[in-house]
């Protein structure tokens, strides 16, 4: 290709294919190239070795590279630029453009016969090897995301009672050395792949476990109504919350890494069948995604309930009210961090502490310190009154037996 690229997107990411010079001359037009990393065009080689019709866009491949970047708001508009279409390869859309003659800008330009684009197993090929890609880039965010916690998730686990869960470091270690093999052969051989295959289950039970947590810590949040015991509540929330958000994010990190050997290995034994593999996998990571937002968005919203009993109670609980607000915005922002690698951005706010006269004139907040205090004092002259009566029947009880009458 001489001067022409091909573009390939999923909802993850962008791959750039074409010779070397042209690829990164047209990421570099873009202000792109530092963002990308090399696709790896190699790993194509079973699909090749395996036929079906791709032995003329194989050639084609052997000698040109591929440049993949993750898939920004800004990225995107590069789809509209270059108008890429929908392909029959499900979830990737695809444009080659070319720089002809003197025009110094890149256009969209007819595939040629024989391109990559044209070729349905090449396509799901670079597809598969793009979803490899997109999930280790969320692996790495993950890693920062728990190195800026400061949370060691070993000792997390280590300090529940619950046996199973401390199977999960050593699921870690298996999983960490099958990628350095890949990383190193390019290839997932039988005995790296036996010893992964089965700890899918120790990781999903992992999971389970935290997501527990966090509705168990709801429920808890939920039924506490006194100010002053919500206000320990939250605030060993803090803790906990980041201690379970944290199991979360990695078992999210080693179900990605599974996916990239799963991806791998099927791509090194059974090519034809990568393209239905990725899409299951992609369904199955979405599905574990949407359950874990479900969860967290439940134990906020309860928390959030939890912040408005403490702004009704402003007048006669100043400090408490202030550390319950300040606990929540902790959780909040734990919770935030913790969406960040996940590519989730968050509406949420922090709160603010209700100031004690902007409560004075707040006629709820009247409302409500008087119906307590009114409680109080009703309390305190009941208190009163039995220790009168019993002051008084410990003096008759004296009187009768100084005169010696009989009880």
């Amino acid at each position: 290709m001489n001067n022409e690229i091909q573009l390939i997107s999923d909802d993850d990411g962008l791959t750039v294919i074409g010779n070397p010079t042209d690829t990164e001359r047209f990421l570099a037009s873009n202000g792109l190239l530092s963002l990308s990393k090399d696709l790896g065009l190699q790993r194509l080689g079973p699909l090749l070795r395996a036929g079906a019709g791709v032995a003329q866009a194989g050639s084609e491949i052997a000698a040109n590279s591929g440049r993949w970047l993750k898939l920004t708001k800004e990225h995107a508009q590069l789809h509209k630029k270059f108008g890429l279409m929908e392909s029959k390869t499900p979830g990737i859309s695809y444009a080659m453009v070319g720089k002809p003659g003197s025009i110094k800008s890149w256009l969209q330009i007819e595939n040629r016969p024989g391109s990559l684009l044209t070729n349905p197993a090449l396509l799901a090929g670079v597809a598969g090897i793009m979803a490899q890609l997109a999930r280790q880039h969320e692996m790495n965010e993950i890693k920062s995301y728990l190195a800026t916690i400061d949370k060691k998730v070993d000792d997390v686990l280590r300090a529940q009672k619950n046996a199973e869960l401390a199977k999960v470091i050593g699921a870690g270690l298996d999983i960490e050395s099958a990628m350095a093999v890949l990383k190193l052969e390019g290839r997932v051989d039988d005995d790296t792949w036996s010893t992964v295959h089965g700890r899918t289950h120790t990781i999903t039970d992992a999971l389970a476990w935290a997501l527990l947590q966090l509705d168990a810590l709801a429920e808890k949040v939920e039924s506490t109504t006194k100010i002053g015991d919500l206000a320990k509540m939250v605030k060993e929330a803090e803790s906990e919350v980041q201690d379970f958000l944290a199991v979360l994010a990695r078992c999210f990190e080693l179900q990605d890494a599974l996916d990239v050997l799963r991806l791998q290995r099927v791509l090194d034994k059974s090519p034809d069948k990568l393209d239905g593999r990725r899409l299951a996998l992609k369904d199955n990571r979405q599905k574990r995604r949407e359950l874990i937002l479900q969860k967290i968005e439940h134990l906020m919203a309860r928390i959030d309930a939890a912040a408005a009993t403490a702004n009704s109670n402003v007048l006669l609980h100043l400090p408490t009210h202030r550390s319950v607000v300040a606990s929540i915005n902790h959780v909040g922002i734990a919770v935030d961090k913790f969406h960040k690698p996940l590519g989730i951005t968050s509406g949420r706010h922090s709160l603010e502490a209700t100031r004690w006269w902007d409560a004075a004139r707040d006629p709820t907040q009247l409302k409500n310190a008087a119906a307590e205090a009114g409680r109080k004092t009703a309390i305190g002259a009941g208190v009163a009154v039995v220790g009168t009566a019993m002051v008084w029947a410990s003096r008759a009880t004296i009187a009768r037996k100084e005169r010696g009458e009989e009880e």
